[in-house]
């Protein structure tokens, strides 16, 4: 027993590392362009290792979208736990995002639909949870400081916004561009501060939009 649990922890690492560096390379050239011979070849092991530990590129691919998602609803936690105001932290966790997929050339979730349709799906149905709980927390979150109207009806909108990003993702009408995915999103995000705002919060609002414009 004693020799077994360093055996099952060094597995344990290695599956990390392969899940990180696929994820990676992922976002990088594409889900269907990243071969398993083009992973094995970066981590500097067989093919062979890699179907010791998935049984193909599709449960790799599985795995590494839930890592993914795994470390973007932690990161939303940390940003949450900070003393932001409801539009900053709006502005912050988008800005997650934007440092997640900075070298992606294509949105991964135009791709996932296009290329792993069931993995797009199982990944849509955790982020509709993770945006839905986020969106209800900082429209209360806005209400209370003042930066939101307090007639606004939570779910209703939340709704309305969760609509309008995932359009980007489901319409042809739109680019498949990372750059311009982002772009669309904050442009997104400003439409939806600037229907629920205050006064109060459209000068958050354009403070935050001065610092993008900055940085």
């Amino acid at each position: 027993m004693f020799l077994e649990f360093p055996v099952v922890l060094l597995q344990a690492i290695v599956k990390d590392k392969i899940i990180d560096k696929a994820g990676e390379m992922f976002l990088t050239l594409g889900f269907k362009s990243a071969t398993m011979d083009d992973i094995a070849k970066e981590l500097g092991v067989s093919k062979k290792t890699l179907y010791k530990y998935f049984p193909n590129k599709t449960a790799l691919v599985d795995a590494s979208t839930e890592a993914v998602h795994n470390t973007i609803s932690e990161a939303i936690d940390k940003v949450k736990s900070q003393n932001y105001n409801a539009v900053e932290e709006e502005f912050a966790v988008k800005a997650i995002f934007k440092e997640m997929f900075k070298n992606a050339k294509t949105s991964p979730m135009y791709q996932l639909k296009k290329y792993y349709p069931e993995t797009y799906t199982k990944l849509a149905e955790r982020e509709v949870c993770m945006f839905r709980d986020c969106n209800i927390d900082n429209l209360e979150k806005g209400v209370n400081q003042g930066l939101y109207r307090a007639e606004i009806k939570s779910d209703l909108l939340v709704n309305f916004y969760f609509t309008l990003v995932f359009g980007v993702f489901e319409s042809e009408l739109y680019s498949n561009d990372m750059q311009e995915v982002m772009q669309m999103e904050y442009e997104i995000l400003e439409y939806h501060i600037r229907a629920i705002a205050t006064e109060k919060g459209v000068k958050e609002l354009e403070k935050q939009l001065k610092n993008i414009n900055l940085n």
